[in-house]
């Protein structure tokens, strides 16, 4: 075990947890949501996120998301014992996470390396904020402008709650907020070309994402982020999230397919060296 330790150079897992995680694809249901964070319309679980995490670092390296919400993948970060940056746009979002890891840390990550903290700033001035190198990044964008169409199923469930938000915000600097697809995928983009200019020789990009339905068109915002991204950083694989807890709904039933989608698409980059 010590010599696989010693070759080991991108985690710290043992063989089989290794293989384990080479599976591509894996069903991850989330606990519910903690109230604090629930605000948020589109949290992704960090308990999966500390299983990337484990896998694609060392402890005590450097992890970032440049779309943070509320702190998901800065709170996997400080679980597994890695620094963990958050880039958020929105105030609302970062006060959130904020509370959340110092609570966090107080109660339990005592010993958790220093320096993991959420930073209010758009992404698109990721390059500006004179981040340290970054060993690993993990991030979901904005799944379009779906959270704004009418009768979006996610929001059904929220739209009885006063305190829930229904999207992320009014901000025009809000990629969420952009109609047109084709310029929301061009600013998404170079979203994660600064994100590779932060990251190291060798280190891996995960991006958590669905192709979106949208007017009766899927729109294959993964598949288009696979070849785009894949312009500057090598599409090494993907993995695919399944969730098998989502109720069912008859849409189309009768007339048209239209399918229940329950899984999304985990790709991941590596930055060549030059």
């Amino acid at each position: 075990m010590r010599d696989w330790r010693q070759k080991n150079k991108l985690n710290d897992l043992s063989t089989t947890d290794w293989l384990k995680f080479q599976k591509s694809w894996f069903v991850h249901n989330p606990p519910p949501r903690l109230k604090g964070v629930l605000r948020h319309p589109a949290k992704f679980p960090e308990t999966m996120i500390e299983e990337f995490i484990r896998f694609f670092t060392k402890a005590g390296q450097v992890v970032l998301d440049p779309m943070a919400g509320t702190g998901s993948t800065v709170i996997a970060a400080a679980r597994t014992g890695r620094i963990g940056l958050g880039i958020e746009l929105q105030e609302q979002y970062a006060t959130i996470a904020r509370r959340w890891l110092a609570d966090e840390q107080q109660r339990f990550f005592s010993e958790a390396p220093e320096g993991s903290r959420i930073i209010t700033a758009n992404a698109l001035d990721l390059r500006k904020l004179k981040l340290p190198p970054v060993d690993y990044c993990i991030t979901s964008p904005p799944y379009w402008d779906m959270l704004r169409r009418q009768g979006f199923e996610t929001q059904k469930k929220r739209s009885a709650a006063d305190d829930l938000d229904m999207y992320y915000s009014e901000d025009e600097g809000d990629l969420g907020n952009i109609d047109d697809y084709q310029e929301f995928l061009r600013l998404l983009v170079r979203v994660y070309r600064q994100v590779a200019k932060v990251l190291r020789d060798r280190a891996y990009l995960t991006v958590i994402v669905k192709n979106v339905k949208k007017g009766g068109t899927i729109y294959p915002l993964a598949w288009d982020l696979g070849r785009q991204v894949g312009r500057f950083l090598t599409l090494k694989d993907e993995k695919i999230w399944c969730q098998d807890n989502q109720k069912l709904a008859p849409y189309g039933m009768g007339n048209a397919w239209v399918s229940n989608t329950m899984h999304h698409y985990c790709l991941n980059f590596r930055k060549e060296r030059p």
